[in-house]
């Protein structure tokens, strides 16, 4: 699968997230088999495959969203736990953003960004506003702080969601089809913002039907199919030469539309 194009093990961060083994059933349905994982860190890993390959429900059990059957999901060392006050310790290294932007409706955008810190991470107020508009200025949207979040476009209530994410100072970020509910002329300005923290050396899971951002961004390109990772590449070798007759029939038919 052209390993050798991968970085070294000497260029890479340590293990972050390591997945070992991992099944998942939604009832009779197979949805992840046998998946097998690492992320380091400062790896930005995008997830693609047809719809219904398991690439959002992989996203998911990283952070126990959706739990899993057997294996096990390690988070920079430490076994996730089932549940409880350790899961959400660890949830919260995670910064996790979504198809819909889940903000707060009744909360300003500042508002939104802010709570996180300082109820969970005990952050005074005045350090978390300060910490908090550095976020919204890097991802384009501090001039809108105090309007709510209906009075945004969809563009920037998904930059405030990725704000409200890294308000976190997470070890890793999980995007779940970040761009897929949003209008066209809305997609760049978000994928410029991840581009931007990929470059800047986070650690990012990116499940997307964005090849031009997996090409430009990715470090590694996962393929899915049918619950199984079928191919793991350089974003290069993967979409000039792709190994499986999976992979060159998915790009074969996305490449040419």
């Amino acid at each position: 699968m052209g390993e050798e194009m991968l970085p070294s093990a000497a260029e890479l961060g340590r293990p972050l997230v390591v997945l070992e083994g991992v099944e998942k059933h939604f009832g009779s349905l197979h949805v992840l088999k046998n998946i097998n994982l690492t992320v380091h860190a400062g790896e930005v890993v995008v997830v693609i495959g047809p719809s219904g390959s398991g690439k959002s429900t992989l996203c998911r059990v990283i952070n126990r969203l959706e739990t899993i059957d057997s294996g096990t999901i390690s988070l920079d060392g430490k076994r996730l736990p089932e549940e409880g006050r350790d899961l959400a310790r660890l949830r919260a290294d995670v910064g996790m953003v979504f198809q819909s932007f889940n903000l707060f409706a009744h909360k300003t955008i500042l508002e939104n960004v802010t709570l996180g810190p300082t109820r969970v991470r005990k952050v005074n107020a005045k350090q978390a506003k300060e910490d908090c508009m550095a976020l919204l200025e890097r991802v384009g949207v501090a001039a809108q702080a105090e309007k709510y979040p209906a009075q945004l476009s969809g563009g920037q209530q998904q930059r405030v969601a990725i704000a409200r994410a890294l308000a976190m100072n997470p070890k890793v970020m999980l995007f779940d089809e970040p761009t897929s509910a949003l209008d066209p002329e809305m997609i760049n300005e978000v994928l410029d913002v991840m581009t931007g923290l990929a470059r800047a050396g986070m650690t990012m899971v990116v499940v997307t039907h964005e090849m031009g951002f997996a090409r430009r961004a990715a470090n590694r390109v996962v393929f899915m199919a049918d619950g199984e990772i079928v191919e793991d590449n350089a974003p290069e070798p993967f979409f000039t030469n792709p190994q499986s007759h999976r992979a060159q029939d998915f790009l074969s038919k996305i490449l040419t539309n």
